[in-house]
């Protein structure tokens, strides 16, 4: 499989000659979905779920589907009728060639006077876990753990007790795009020495292969 990190919380999976995409949002660049055949989102904050992205995506490729929660999936199932999935916590589906589970619930908590929204994770082929904006522990081995690395909602010995909890193989940064360049050498000394888990950065655009 090969992991391509887009800007902040986006990645691109390729397996087989098929493409799943997470988190294609506002901070990410608008060709995150070009080719995409299942699109995945974890919640309906627009640096995770933009509409117009999406939208461009279905109409590029008329068998490509969504998968995510049921804010999000309101909002495009009645323009795609059969191509948008509502899903929650423990349910799995194949999407592309990918084998997904489902993991999580609610939004980590940006503060008290905040509603808390709804949030899932997506476990994808039993290797690779995106959380979302949640610090979200599977009940089984992850090899491979997208790493929200800075948000409103966390800070970052909560990130390293997460990457300590989960125990990955490896750990890649996502949810950067609020980590300024001066800083991203503070976290990665840190969370590296901390974490107890191969932890890296790709740049937006690097790929890797899992």
């Amino acid at each position: 499989m090969k992991l391509t990190k887009k800007s902040h919380a986006c990645v691109r999976l390729e397996k087989d000659g098929r493409t799943l995409v997470l988190d294609p949002g506002g901070f990410t660049e608008e060709d995150a979905v070009l080719g995409a055949d299942a699109l995945l989102v974890t919640h309906e904050h627009p640096d995770h779920f933009d509409e117009g992205r999406l939208r461009a995506a279905l109409g590029a490729n008329p068998a490509a589907e969504i998968w995510t929660l049921r804010s999000v999936a309101e909002q495009l199932s009645a323009s795609f009728p059969g191509r948008v999935h509502t899903v929650g916590h423990g349910d799995a589906f194949s999407a592309a060639g990918f084998d997904v589970q489902v993991y999580g619930e609610l939004h980590a908590v940006i503060h008290p006077d905040i509603p808390r929204i709804t949030n899932v994770g997506f476990f994808v082929d039993g290797a690779v876990f995106h959380p979302g904006d949640a610090l979200t522990v599977p009940d089984r081995p992850v090899d491979t753990l997208l790493l929200p690395v800075m948000a409103p909602w966390n800070k970052i010995s909560e990130v390293i007790d997460y990457v300590r909890e989960v125990k990955p193989r490896r750990a890649y940064d996502i949810h950067d795009a609020l980590l300024t360049d001066l800083a991203r050498p503070i976290y990665d000394r840190q969370i590296g020495a901390l974490g107890g888990t191969d932890h890296e950065r790709l740049a937006p655009g690097a790929s890797t292969e899992l």
